[in-house]
Parts: C-alpha cells; sequence; structure tokens
C-alpha cells in the first residue's frame, strides 16, 4: 500500500478487476477487499460504480493518448513510420499491463451512457488523426482510404483478436507478453502493407 494514493490505488485495483473478470462481474466489495479499504471508503472517493467506471475509462483513455501524442512527437515526418510509432506505444502499456485488453473488450459490453463518456473523452484525438491520415493520403504520402474506417479497422484489430479468446485459441496464440508483441509487429506489417502509397 505504502504512498500510492488510496484513489489511485482504487483505479488501479478496479482496472485490473474490470479488465480481468468484466465490470458486470466486479462488485464495489471485491475492489474495497482488493484494496484492503471498506467499501464506505471507497464510496467517499467514487459516489457509485458507474462513476468509478467512468473515472477507471478516463485513465486508461489518458494513459493511452499520452503514449500515443509522445510516439507522434518522437517520430520523424514519415507517416509510415509515424503510424509504426503509434502502433508500438499503443501495445506498449498493454504487454506491461495485460488487462488493458480485457478493459477495451468491456467497452463494447458497457452501459451506453459509460460508451458516450469515453466516446466524448477520445473524440478530439479520433479527429486529429483522422485529419492527419485525410492529409496524407491527399498528398500522395499514403495509400487513398476512407480514413474513419481505417482507424476503425485498426481499432477493431487490436480489440478482436486481441481479445477473442475463442479466435485465439484456435490459430495456436498465446496471450503473454512475447504473443502481445507477435500482434503487434504482425498489425504493424500489415499496416505498412495497406498504407504504403
Amino acid at each position: 500500500m505504502g504512498s500510492t494514493p488510496t484513489r489511485e490505488r482504487i483505479l488501479d485495483a478496479a482496472l485490473d478487476l474490470f479488465g480481468a473478470r468484466g465490470v458486470d462481474a466486479v462488485s464495489l466489495d471485491d475492489i474495497a477487499s482488493v484494496v484492503g479499504v471498506r467499501k464506505q471508503s471507497l464510496l467517499y472517493w467514487f459516489a457509485s460504480k458507474a462513476e468509478l467506471v467512468n473515472a477507471v475509462l478516463d485513465r486508461a483513455a489518458f494513459e493511452l493518448v499520452a503514449v500515443m501524442d509522445a510516439a507522434i512527437r518522437a517520430s520523424g515526418p514519415d507517416p509510415l513510420d509515424r503510424i509504426d510509432s503509434i502502433v508500438c506505444a499503443v501495445f506498449r502499456p498493454v504487454v506491461r499491463r495485460p488487462t488493458l485488453l480485457g478493459l477495451i473488450r468491456e467497452v463494447g459490453r458497457l452501459d451506453p451512457h459509460h460508451v458516450r463518456h469515453l466516446a466524448e473523452r477520445l473524440a478530439p484525438h479520433i479527429t486529429d488523426a483522422r485529419s492527419y491520415l485525410e492529409q496524407q493520403m491527399a498528398c500522395g504520402s499514403l495509400r487513398m482510404g476512407d480514413p474513419g474506417l481505417i482507424a476503425a479497422m485498426v481499432y477493431a484489430t487490436v480489440t478482436g483478436i486481441g481479445t477473442d479468446r475463442q479466435l485465439l485459441d484456435t490459430v495456436g496464440w498465446v496471450p503473454d507478453a512475447a504473443g502481445l508483441r507477435q500482434l503487434r509487429d504482425q498489425l504493424r506489417a500489415f499496416l505498412r502493407a495497406a498504407l504504403a502509397p
């Protein structure tokens, strides 16, 4: 426990539990037990489970956007290299914390209120990404296509293939750090081939 503030410990525990077991299967009592506090202490920080779910989604989105922004700043001017850097950046936290993939999987199962909440947080970043892809396609640096659909396909690949246990078992993919790196590298190669002019 140590010096980590209680609110942060609650968010960490909730993210891991939601990602591992699903939002509906986790109670506030479960989270309080993992954190080592009473349920009332948890309710001091988050008035309801819905509020806690939104806070966990905010935190996950903030962390992913931060690593993507850093990747963009560190990458060169080549759009294929930039896209490659972003894919690598997104997979880094997932390799360190596989329950993030589980949380991503949960987004499609959440109450529409939570989905809207997350969509509002991500909307400006999605708009920026789409504009960037459109500009690069217009100047011939990337193959022409629908930037929104391309972004959606990347998202679907990460969330679908990255979280569909039955499909993964069928192809013999192992959802460990090495397997996640393999998935990342296949996605990188696929995007480079698909978007090269």
